[in-house]
């Protein structure tokens, strides 16, 4: 039989998690020695028997074969949360391509150089009566210092050790001493740095209404009957979703379960948190970008130590190391925060449901606009599909105007607020609400439109804009097509066509121009960028001490706001024109998320949405809030030109500071590609677009290159990743090269 090795990490809490040391195994192991076992190993000259995991395994000896040791034991029943997150990283490695150090420092927490914090107690370890005897004792040999201690214990039993250091002005040394003559001992105990301030909570339970209460007992009574199980919740906005999570997590938690809940980061602010807290008290803690590193490392330690029972925080809290996991809720599931933008390139909600497998937990998503990839598997079958159609409370969905911006333009109208937007802004100002203005900017990447008929420049090859580049020309970034820039608008003629973009600064200036009575607020990247700025604007917002809120897609996730009743979104069809096949469903999605915010109290909303193309699918169908309307049209779009989820496309990254390098290998990689679908005769079924300059095509003088593959079967995208990566390896070029792969990019390269 052939003889296997393992790669075995023996500090997991180590930086160097990429330091491992190989072992041979063992005939009666090679069942049980799989990717994370905890395994027993000889170690150093000594060969001291210690724990490690196994992180790969191969035929190939990477030693002299009689300098390699043999594993000692697998310890087969050993249910180490280590070993689950380590079998985790590597079908992470697998599914989405990155090495195994990248993955596995994904999944584990690193412990860095950070300084415990600790509360240290001297107290008395004798009798009242044997500390006299030792005080006098001291008296007699004038030990000063040791003396104050004693009277000090003598009066309270225990002291704090910074009081007797600080303010008794007595040497660490004197404790020591105590503490060999067995009169005192120092009691430490370990103190977690809490994101979370410690205050009263009140178990704050909403009444459920039916539709709600329905959702929550169906998916509670499939847990309590051992189903585990991925739901999708399809609730509009203000239906209550939140509330269901929580009745769900009650009940998980009560079983002594443990339970992540996934936001993504834009919307994790205190308002959010604490909902939760008021419901669960300090069993909670919360994970995001802004705490420390002391913060964050504390709060892993919490789980791990079993201190708490829900993990709060966006794609990162899907790793807390709970080792009783139950259940794994990730809300506004259509989020593109929840994929990783470096690599490993893994989406958030994949790995959810893979971890749940692991776990024996049960998987919760919800969103008023579901991705198109979960609703299609929810249609399929393969997760349970549930819906909340309308608001709770009293509370109605907006009135929705669509104003067409080639009218306004034509009527004279050059400001960017059209004639009912104004109307509208003047009526709510006059009665002391509250109004929010959202400039749609996402994936704004120089397209060039008509501003007379609305026609935008596209690829001929993959129905994509074109993006305006400095040289004058417009470039697809998908396929590479070139073409210069038009001095008229093909489509109608018109002279006004040029690249589009506003700002929030601009927006801001015009907005107090045009209504220099109101009080406004900006919120973007500018004016968020210290750690409490979001919460600062939010809170002062809520508090009305604004009547204006002008912001990019950061003021439109999940805020509830009961005096906003106008909602103007200046231009609705910005992200139609991102160079990216999923432009029709982010702009889809953010209409409806931003018409969301309006009339959440118990005043009725409106919601005015200007564009250039009112007649456009996403726009009409975002109007009326009718997700299948919208599904039905754009999956028709996707399964047409293959894009996911109705197939899936593999991109891979090739960079190099060496221009003509990354071009050089892009070509061989490409190369590769074509020759592999021609050997296996999948000319129909699979499709090698490029290389093409990136969008990016420079950055930080490193010059960028892309590949795209598009094929249905996702494990044959694999095979394909996994037979280029065997093959690059032997590329002289790949040393002065960078290559990642990206299945199914939410951004364009």
């Amino acid at each position: 039989m052939e003889q296997k090795y393992a790669d075995i990490i023996i500090d997991i809490s180590h930086e160097n998690l990429d330091k491992t040391y190989q072992y041979a195994i063992p005939e009666k192991y090679l069942e049980t020695a799989v990717i994370g076992a905890l395994a027993i190993v000889p170690f150093g000259k000594g060969n001291n028997q210690r724990k490690g995991y196994i992180v790969d395994i191969s035929s190939v000896p990477k030693w002299k074969i009689e300098q390699i040791k043999p594993i000692s034991e697998i310890v087969s029943d050993a249910l180490v949360i280590e070993s689950q997150l380590i079998h985790l990283a590597y079908w992470i490695k697998e599914t989405f391509g990155s090495t195994m150090n990248d993955a596995l420092k994904t999944v584990i927490p690193v412990k860095k150089q950070i300084k415990s914090k600790e509360k240290k107690t001297i107290r008395l370890i004798v009798t009242i009566e044997e500390a006299r005897v030792h005080l006098a004792e001291f008296q007699r040999k004038n030990n000063k210092a040791r003396v104050r201690l004693l009277e000090e214990l003598i009066q309270q039993d225990e002291l704090e050790f910074e009081l007797v250091t600080g303010k008794l002005n007595i040497a660490r040394t004197t404790i020591a001493d105590l503490e060999k003559l067995g009169i005192v001992t120092t009691d430490v105990e370990k103190l977690y740095r809490n994101p979370i301030s410690s205050q009263e909570y009140q178990k704050n339970i909403l009444e459920l209404t039916e539709q709600q209460r329905f959702i929550a007992n169906d998916i509670i009574g499939e847990y309590q009957s051992g189903i585990r199980n991925t739901y999708l919740i399809h609730g509009v906005t203000g239906s209550g979703k939140t509330e269901v999570y929580m009745e769900i997590i009650s009940e998980v938690v009560k079983e002594g379960k443990q339970v992540i809940m996934l936001i993504p980061e834009i919307a994790l602010t205190y308002q959010t948190v604490m909902r939760f807290i008021k419901r669960f008290g300090n069993r909670i803690s919360i994970m995001n970008s802004r705490l420390s590193q002391g913060e964050r490392y504390d709060q892993y330690l919490r789980a791990k130590n079993n201190d708490i029972d829900i993990m709060i925080g966006p794609r990162s809290a899907l790793f807390t190391p709970f080792d009783n996991l139950g259940l794994i809720i990730i809300d506004e599931e259509h989020e593109g925060s929840y994929k990783s933008e470096s690599p490993p390139k893994y989406h958030g909600r994949e790995v959810a449901v893979k971890r749940a497998a692991l776990s024996g937990a049960s998987v919760v998503l919800g969103s008023a606009t579901p991705s198109l990839e979960s609703y299609k598997k929810a249609l399929d079958g393969e997760y349970k599909l549930y819906t909340l159609p309308s608001r709770i409370g009293k509370a109605v969905l907006p009135k929705i105007w669509i104003e067409d911006l080639r009218e306004e333009l034509k009527n004279k109208n050059k400001t960017i607020f059209s004639n009912k937007l104004r109307e509208l802004m003047e009526d709510r100002l006059s009665k002391n609400q509250q109004i929010m203005l959202f400039i749609n900017r996402r994936g704004y990447a120089g397209f060039v439109s008509c501003r007379s008929c609305g026609f935008v420049m596209k690829c001929p090859h993959c129905d994509i804009s074109l993006t305006y580049h400095k040289s004058g020309n417009l470039v697809c970034h998908y396929c590479g097509y070139e073409e210069s820039m038009p001095g008229k608008c093909p489509s109608c003629g018109s002279k006004y066509i040029a690249a589009f973009g506003t700002g929030t600064q601009k927006v801001e200036e015009m907005v107090k121009k045009e209504f220099p009575q109101a009080k406004v607020l900006r919120m973007d990247m500018d004016t968020t960028k210290n750690k409490d700025g979001h919460e600062k604007i939010l809170a002062a917002f809520a508090n009305q001490e604004a009547d204006i809120l002008v912001g990019t897609q950061m003021i439109v996730k999940g805020h509830d706001f009961p005096m906003v009743t106008l909602v103007g979104i200046l231009a609705a069809d910005l992200s139609l024109y991102a160079g990216d096949y999923r432009a029709s469903e982010r702009t889809f999605q953010l209409l409806v998320q931003a018409s969301g915010r309006a009339g959440r109290g118990k005043l009725p909303g409106e919601v005015v949405i200007q564009t250039y193309q009112p007649e456009h699918y996403s726009i009409t169908t975002a109007s009326t809030g009718n997700y299948i309307s919208f599904y039905e049209k754009e999956i028709a779009y996707r399964d047409l030109l293959m894009y996911p989820p109705a197939a899936h496309i593999l991109a891979i990254l090739i960079a190099s500071k060496a221009e003509q390098k990354a071009m050089d290998l892009a070509m061989e990689i490409g190369n590769t590609a074509k020759q592999w679908v021609e050997q296996n005769a999948l000319q129909k079924s699979t499709f090698v677009i490029g290389p093409a300059a990136a969008e990016l095509s420079r950055a930080n003088d490193i010059y960028r290159y892309v590949i795209y593959i598009k094929k249905k079967d996702y494990d044959g995208l694999v095979q394909m990743k996994n037979y280029m990566e065997e093959v690059m390896n032997g590329m002289e070029l790949i040393k002065d090269c960078m290559v990642q792969f990206d299945f199914n990019p939410m951004n364009s390269y």
